[in-house]
């Protein structure tokens, strides 16, 4: 139960933050739905293989970097759905931050 819980909370936080934050526009709450779990599967799959890349540049910048790979997951998905459009570099990475910080503080109300 917990689990489709949080399932539905993330999907309509990123819908809420889809609909209000500048440069980010997705479809539907179906297509929210759709892309917790894009995100999900590139988040287990892509992001420790460009961590394990980037390390050298993490390390240079004090983990700063980290955000830069959060934004390309989120703009790789935005290629992937035709239901989710985000508008430039800056809007991702403020997407991607968004979303990090609610998820995170959901997961402390729900756990």
């Amino acid at each position: 139960m917990g689990f489709i819980l949080k399932f539905l909370l993330t999907a309509l936080i990123t819908y809420l933050l889809a609909t209000y934050l500048p440069g980010a526009h997705i479809d539907g709450f179906g297509d929210a739905m759709i892309l917790v779990v894009v995100l999900a599967i590139l988040n287990a799959v892509l992001k420790p293989i460009l961590k394990i890349i980037g390390l050298p540049i993490t390390i240079l910048t004090l983990g700063l970097f980290l955000l830069v790979i959060n934004a390309a997951i989120v703009m790789i998905a935005s290629a992937l759905l035709s239901g989710f459009e985000i508008d430039g570099f800056i809007a991702a990475l403020i997407f991607s931050v968004a979303l990090s910080v609610v998820t995170a503080v959901v997961d402390m109300v729900v756990n």
